[in-house]
């Protein structure tokens, strides 16, 4: 184990330290964002040999997101008198144990506990690491920064989730736990090598941290992350009625499309986070107009197979570009309460995971079409954007 658990560095990590420190934080990204989709993929095989029905499968989706959101501001708060390296190396201790737990379960109780507490260590693993990473460089690179973190649950979706699944189907459900739990530990040796240590903060410090949510600018922000990122998934949860059933693809082109949506998000996250350095507000505000206009387009075009593929790819791109600037804001409207206001970001995200899949779900139960979910990303995407630019004429903007 390094020991840089121990002893503080004297001097600024250098160049090529400071990048293996930021590409191991996104491993743990990585890790977070394969695990909590990864599911969605198995899930019958799941159902059937925990001997439930797959309607209380999926109640394993849900344990992780709601994991997710009491978990990241819970754990912080605990562990803030820790240093943030002890503090990453603890989550990801216990992320590891959840994923062992999983890749153990004798039944669907222990894979549920397994699943929240990876939920639980998920949610404060990416809050921290990106308040780590823009910590590691200088101030005008802290959004690219941020962004190389969240690549990780970017490409998650791209190669994690489509790998772990087949991983699943191949081998059995437990085999892709397996995986998860083997990342952890290459993850947790990472960590220990590359990450630069800090002191922890004061006693003083951490009691401050609270004060922050008495600023109405950080909830207007925390608010754009909810209503900002849920059309993203409003959509996704969605697509494959969308695409089978309106565009006319065959169901076998289905992950294909997704792919693309992937790759769009691994070109949209570091495009937003260097544009995001450079003018922060104009590409917030022009991430999440783009997110409306696009989820508009496809309302358009989605009866054509071709004008669909570009238009998810798109779709893909300007979703994830709203990630860098809308983490990079919070952080800048809670100065001096870094690691809560973070983990409260992280929830937000979640909130949307949740709550746009819940409103079109509820859409297409009163007997809307499978183009509704657009409809109702463009507006989400509209809001976000107002709330945006309402936190930005709270106070000083960022």
């Amino acid at each position: 184990m390094s020991s840089d658990l121990a002893t503080p560095p004297t001097t600024s990590p250098p160049a090529a330290r400071s990048t293996a420190a930021l590409f191991s934080l996104a491993l743990g990204a990585f890790a977070v964002g394969t695990t909590e989709v990864v599911i969605a993929g198995i899930l019958p095989e799941v159902a059937l040999d925990t001997g439930v029905s797959l309607p209380t499968a999926g109640l394993l989706v849900s344990g992780y997101a709601l994991g997710m959101v009491v978990g990241a501001p819970l754990l912080t708060v605990v562990s803030a008198r820790f240093a943030r390296k002890r503090m990453l190396l603890g989550l990801v201790g216990l992320f590891t144990a959840a994923g062992l737990i999983s890749a153990l379960a004798p039944g669907f109780s222990a894979l549920m506990t397994g699943r929240v507490l990876s939920a639980l260590a998920g949610g404060a693993y990416v809050g921290i690491a990106s308040v780590v990473a823009a910590g590691l460089v200088p101030p005008e690179r802290k959004a690219r920064a941020i962004a190389i973190v969240f690549m990780g649950l970017s490409l998650a979706n791209v190669l994690g989730v489509p790998g772990g699944t087949a991983l699943g189907q191949a081998f059995g459900w437990r085999a892709t736990f397996w995986a998860v739990t083997a990342i952890g530990v290459v993850l947790f040796v990472a960590l220990s090598a590359f990450v630069p240590y800090e002191e922890p903060r004061s006693g003083a410090g951490f009691r401050r941290e609270p004060a922050v949510f008495r600023r109405g600018r950080v909830w207007l922000a925390l608010a754009a992350t909810a209503f900002g990122w849920a059309p993203f998934l409003t959509v996704l949860t969605y697509i494959a009625p969308l695409l089978t059933d309106v565009s006319g693809f065959e169901p076998s082109s289905v992950p294909l499309v997704l792919a693309l949506v992937g790759v769009g998000m691994v070109i949209g996250t570091p495009l937003a986070g260097r544009l995001a350095d450079r003018a922060l507000a104009p590409t917030l505000h022009g991430a999440l107009a783009g997110v409306s206009v696009i989820s508009l387009l496809l309302l358009v075009i989605v009866h054509s197979e071709p004008a669909a593929i570009v238009g998810f790819l798109l779709f893909g791109l300007v979703g994830a570009a709203v990630i860098p600037p809308l983490q990079t804001r919070v952080l800048a409207f809670a100065e001096g309460a870094d690691d809560l206001a973070s983990a409260a970001n992280i929830s937000a995200f979640n909130i949307g995971n949740a709550g746009g899949p819940l409103l079109a779900g509820t859409a297409l139960s009163a007997g809307a079409g499978y183009t509704a979910p657009l409809a109702i990303a463009a507006v989400l995407g509209a809001a976000g954007l107002l709330l945006a630019w309402l936190a930005g004429r709270v106070g000083t903007p960022a």
